[in-house]
């Protein structure tokens, strides 16, 4: 049985000029998205700035998100680590939470082998008795998930799917191929969403999804309801404004974007910084295109 079917927001974490968790802005968010049709709400990730956390902000935050969201919508927790060990108590204590599942980014700087993966999920996964998503996002961490390495890791009984940032369709074809309709693949790319859908995507765990949740569902939702050509019509007027979210290092662009809608979701932790005020203006164009902005 998949996680979810359909939209999922990867949230921004709203903070404070300390670099403290803003919850009151993290309630509004989560309401804002689950009043757009949000299928699941995904804490924690790369979007959320997990990886300047502290262990126990990210459960905190975790934990309130999944108390906020009450089973309206499926809640899934970023809990990977390039520690397998760090990963496992913190996937640990995310199940504490109640959460749904967790994201678990492949290892990144030390890296691994393909069978240091295997290892190194397959500990994970046994440690909870929650399901687990896979997250391949190379661009990031330097280490791709091979799909050989995706059809063994399928097996363990608890890992159900994985998040696909890759870009790299040959190898997400031949995942689809190997592992079959019931291993759950999500788009983790927003411009990407419609090809991965049409190769049996279950949905997408999207930035965009931040600012513009409606249509994002409503991509999805066409999709799989049989109205390509209208799917693909949304994918499309949503690009300009995707360029825009990812034209710096995210989630710089899209905490600027909410901050520009009326949400003081505030700064990013450093090392992320504020945006250049060419990209600010190009950010400002595509939301105006795209009518969040006037």
């Amino acid at each position: 049985m998949s996680l979810f079917t359909g939209s999922g927001v990867a949230i921004v974490t709203p903070m404070h000029a300390d670099g403290s968790v803003n919850y009151p802005v993290l309630k509004e968010l989560i309401e804002f998205q689950l009043e757009n049709g949000t299928d699941a709400i995904i804490i924690c990730g790369t979007t959320g700035e997990a990886s300047t956390m502290t262990d126990q902000e990210q459960i905190d935050a975790v934990r309130f998100t999944v108390e906020t969201v009450a089973k309206r919508a499926v809640v899934l927790a970023g809990a990977g680590s390039n520690d397998t060990a760090h990963a496992i108590e913190l996937a640990k204590g995310c199940e504490a939470t109640g959460v749904d599942g967790v994201l678990l980014v492949t290892p990144y700087y030390n890296k691994t082998t393909q069978k240091g993966l295997i290892k190194h999920y397959t500990a994970i996964a046994n440690s909870i008795n929650i399901p687990v998503l896979l997250y391949n996002v190379p661009g990031r961490t330097g280490l791709s998930i091979s799909p050989k390495t995706c059809y063994e890791l399928s097996k363990v009984k608890n890992i159900v799917g994985i998040k696909e940032a890759s870009g790299n369709f040959s190898n997400i074809a031949e995942i689809a191929a190997l592992c079959g309709p019931d291993f759950d693949l999500y788009s983790g790319n927003d411009d990407q969403n419609i090809p991965i859908l049409s190769l049996g995507g279950k949905g997408v765990i999207s930035v965009l999804a931040n600012v513009a949740p409606k249509q994002t569902h409503d991509m999805v939702e066409k999709f799989l309801s049989g109205d390509t050509k209208g799917a693909a019509k949304l994918q499309l007027e949503s690009i300009e404004l995707i360029n825009a979210l990812f034209c710096e290092v995210n989630p710089i662009p899209v905490k600027t974007a909410l901050n520009l809608m009326g949400f003081d979701v505030g700064p990013c932790k450093a090392p992320l910084c504020e945006m250049e005020a060419e990209h600010i203006e190009q950010l400002k164009t595509a939301m105006k295109n795209y009518g969040l902005l006037k």
